[in-house]
């Protein structure tokens, strides 16, 4: 019998007190896998796949696994994930202390360090300053994690809680500035790393994890993975046996590589593919997905049913008061919340399916549904088929309430679900898809209607004013030494002493305006949904992409209300913005924001620029520029965002840098293209890494 208490398991056994850790590991036969403590990380599925590349096998399990079950698995390492929750809080996850006395190599990341720090009599506390990005921290290249590394390496850190006091038998072996970025003790073969080594954004993160796992936990590296394409289809034909499969192509990679193993398994006899067109598609969208996929083989039925998505609504489970209810929402031509438009367009999207196979006289029970879902739709929507601690960043139009029924009811097939997009376009490459089909940008499957920031008021907290009279001394940093203020030492706080030097230097030589939007959008900071403002900034002088992109990765760690920062096109913004243009999922809002994501894709593929960059979402918010209280103009027009990205694991990336990854020749002609359309303010540029920014607004 045991109970729990401040986060530890507390157990009656003897037995499991007293491990004497080498005797108990030397009884149970050794085999070569790592046990992966899931805490609820966004990453917890990438860094089994990190393992999985360098030839480990690995084994997901949940926080509160036993030392008994571990030693008697034989598992050769341990690796604690990230999470949202605090260690310290009264609701911290449940985890068994004698984990740390069996003699396993561990390594913990995020929340897995301050666990590791905090059990072995260390203290993490919430801290003034956030770190949400990618950072350069200085290693100790003497300790074993760090071994064959250089002292400087550009990892990601997304955390607001740090370690404060280090356990006494532990050393610090990376800082951020003042903050500890690791901690380690070589004797024992445990270590901690407050950054994310299992993401592109920690650059060497690879050879972290090659330290951990082949030079502390002696791992023989001899797994191999058996052929993924037909586990696949080994399992489409299990899962499906004698009935058929309809699958919802969008025209993407992912649901074209579905439809084309479900093809490859079942036969096209059995398989049908279905293109329904939700009038929330790009221009020419559905017939381009027509003709690209016709001419792989795949027969596609298209459907028109724009109208039935405009008019529906659904319900889904909500706590209200700590009572577990039903949330019912509006039509979705009047819904606002970025939430309920996609659970609508989810769960209308299974309606409309089973609609048609009503029509066609198919029977539910002999039909099951396929669909393109990804590990990253899951990790994001907090699905317990990837974690079962994670927060919801954002529900997947994929991984609504009534899709996770049908999971249930075993009337859904996902065959990628363990993919990320890279390996779902090599296994695309496997099975002969065209490379302009395979290479094509992720578009989401709710489409236009996540890119129209809806809202029928403005968004202004408490906070509002503050943060936007301390954004105006980030950007006048230089000349606001002369008038001392409270905001100075919050920014001196927040920064390393080159950041302000920067800071100085940068806010000295230009003339920066910062306008925060008195809009939100989500945001992902600490392997949470964050709901923040933007931050804006212009200037009469042309971009200095360089200093702006730097004062864009800076502003979030100070103002830890925004969680996205944008160059706006045009002279510098003199009127702040304290209203919006009201806006739903109208016809004139789709229309506009329909000819200017024409207009970005078709620069991009005329100065061929599309293979450069990942995804380029373009965004219509309902902020109107330039109105001054004197002139006593409502706000009618909205303005564009434009946000090109770059990313190989779509779990982390970076903002497209002009000059850098995109010529600056097409963002100007962008800008130019986009003002032109009727009803347009101005358009922007987003800045902003993932995280603190998702790669959509919403």
């Amino acid at each position: 019998m045991s109970t729990h208490v401040n986060g530890q398991i507390e157990s009656d056994d003897d037995e499991r007190h007293a491990f004497p850790a080498e005797k108990r590991r030397k009884e149970s036969p050794m085999t070569h896998k790592v046990a992966l403590l899931d805490a609820g990380a966004q990453y917890g599925k990438v860094i089994d796949r990190r393992i999985r590349d360098l030839n480990v096998e690995t084994e997901m399990v949940p926080l509160d696994i036993t030392a008994t079950s571990l030693v008697e698995k034989g598992y050769r390492a341990i690796i604690i994930s990230g999470g949202p929750n605090s260690v310290y809080s009264s609701d911290a996850l449940i985890y068994d202390p004698n984990i740390f006395s069996i003699g396993i190599p561990i390594l913990g990341i995020c929340y897995g360090m301050q666990l590791v720090n905090l059990h072995f009599g260390g203290t993490v506390t919430k801290g003034d300053v956030r770190e949400d990005g990618q950072f350069t921290i200085d290693v100790d290249p003497d300790c074993l994690l760090f071994s064959g590394l250089s002292k400087q390496q550009n990892v990601l850190l997304t955390h607001g809680d740090s370690v404060d006091q280090v356990a006494n038998t532990f050393k610090v072996i990376a800082t951020s500035g003042d903050i500890v970025a690791a901690i380690g003790n070589d004797e024992k073969h445990l270590y901690g790393v407050q950054f994310h080594p299992e993401v592109d954004l920690t650059e060497k993160g690879s050879e972290i994890f090659r330290n951990f796992l082949f030079k502390i936990a002696k791992c023989p590296g001899n797994f191999t993975m058996i052929n993924r394409q037909q586990q696949c289809i080994d399992n489409i034909k299990q899962k499906v046996r004698d009935k058929k499969a309809l699958v919802l192509v969008s025209g993407g990679v992912d649901s074209a590589v579905c439809a084309a193993l479900l093809h490859k398994a079942l036969g096209s006899d059995r398989v049908i593919a279905l293109h329904i067109d939700n009038g929330f598609m790009r221009k020419n969208e559905s017939d381009d997905v027509k003709i690209s996929l016709r001419k792989i083989g795949l027969d596609i039925e298209i459907l028109h049913s724009a109208y039935h998505f405009y008019t529906s609504h659904t319900s889904y489970p909500i706590m209200l008061e700590g009572i577990p209810t039903r949330h019912i929402t509006d039509p979705l031509v009047n819904v606002y919340s970025p939430e309920e438009k996609r659970h609508i367009i989810g769960d209308t999207f299974v309606r409309v399916a089973n609609e048609y196979l009503k029509n066609l006289g198919i029977e539910p029970q002999d039909i099951v549904l396929a669909q393109g879902t990804l590990r990253p739709d899951l990790i994001e929507s907090a699905s317990k088929e990837a974690s079962s601690e994670a927060h919801v960043i954002k529900t997947h139009h994929n991984d609504t309430d009534l899709v996770r029924q049908l999971r249930l009811q075993n009337g859904i097939i996902e065959p990628l679900q363990d993919f990320h997009k890279d390996e779902v376009r090599a296994l695309g490459i496997e099975l002969g898809l065209p490379p302009h089909l395979i290479n094509r940008h992720p578009f989401p499957g709710p489409g236009l209607a996540i890119r129209v920031i809806c809202a029928d008021e403005r968004y202004v907290t408490n906070e509002f004013g503050e943060t936007c009279s301390l954004l105006q001394y980030i950007v006048d940093f230089a000349r606001a030494q002369q008038r001392p203020h409270a905001h100075l030492t919050r920014i001196s706080g927040s920064l390393s002493l080159s950041e302000q030097e920067f800071l100085l230097t940068f806010s000295a030589k230009h003339t920066i305006s910062a306008t925060l939007l008195p809009i939100k959008t989500v945001g992902v900071q600490g392997d949470r949904r964050s709901y923040s403002y933007v931050a804006g900034l212009s200037s009469d002088e042309p971009p200095v992409w360089e200093g702006l992109f730097k004062l864009a990765k800076l502003i979030p760690r100070i103002c830890h209300d925004v969680n996205r920062v944008v160059y706006v096109n045009g002279p510098a913004i003199v009127h702040p913005v304290h209203d919006i243009t009201p806006t739903t999922l109208s016809n004139i809002a789709l229309s506009t924001l329909r000819e200017a994501d024409e207009i970005v894709n078709s620069a991009l593929r005329d100065y061929d620029c599309l293979s450069k960059i990942s995804q380029a979402p373009v965004v219509l918010i309902p902020i109107h520029f330039d109105r001054g209280a004197a002139m006593k103009l409502p706000s009618t027009r909205r303005s564009i965002v434009f946000r090109p990205f770059v990313t190989n694991d779509f779990m982390t990336g970076v903002a497209a840098i002009p000059g850098k990854h995109i010529p600056e020749e097409v963002v100007f002609t962008i800008f130019k293209n986009v003002e032109k359309i009727p009803g347009i303010s101005r358009v922007l540029y987003d800045m902003t890494s993932k995280p603190p920014g998702t790669t959509e607004w919403e």
